[in-house]
Parts: C-alpha cells; structure tokens; sequence
C-alpha cells in the first residue's frame, strides 16, 4: 500500500497543486476602446492616468484602434468606474470596456 501512495497519490498531488498555482498566476486583461487618441502624446496622456490605478501592471496602447490594453497584477480586477474616471482626467471618451481574460491576443 505504501508503494502504491508513492507512486500514484504523490504525483498526482503534486500536479494539482501546480497546476493551482498555475491558475492563480494567470493575469486579467481589459481591453478599453477610447475615442480621441490621434498621437503618441495621446497615448502617453491616457497611460500616464490609467496606471494610477491600483494593480494595473501593464499598458499597452494601439492609437490607430483606439485601444488600450490593461493587464492586471495577479488577484486584481479592473473596475469600469475608476476606468472611467482615469479615461475622464485624461481628456479622452471611454466607448468601451471588456474583461479580455488572461489572452494575450485579445
């Protein structure tokens, strides 16, 4: 009986855990449409805002689209209030706001 929790329990354990560790590591993005980015000075404006929100940990913006990618810190979520707010102070309109998962090709 011993061998056999050796052999079979022990591993598969251990893949369980990874594979929850794993799942907890997995970041949420956002992807935010804005009207009015026209130019880099746009971009950095509205970066320069978004990233004072507490968790973001990554900005990526596509001025041609009109849109600004949010990653997250791992736990944290991204609420459309304090995006809003953010897109506001930065002289720009929020026309859309959606949770992308963890995808980095959303």
């Amino acid at each position: 009986m011993k061998k056999l929790v050796h052999k079979y329990l022990i591993p598969a354990l251990l893949i369980v855990l990874a594979v929850g560790a794993t799942a907890q590591s997995e970041t949420d993005r956002y992807v935010l449409h804005v009207d009015g980015l026209a130019c880099p000075l746009c971009a950095y404006g509205i970066e320069k805002q978004l990233i004072k929100i507490d968790g973001v940990a990554a900005l990526e913006t596509d001025v041609k689209e009109g849109r600004v990618t949010v990653v997250m810190a791992d736990g944290q979520t991204l609420e459309r209030a304090d995006v809003e707010q953010a897109v506001i102070d930065a002289g720009f309109t929020l026309r859309g706001f959606e949770p992308a998962g963890d995808d980095p090709e959303t």
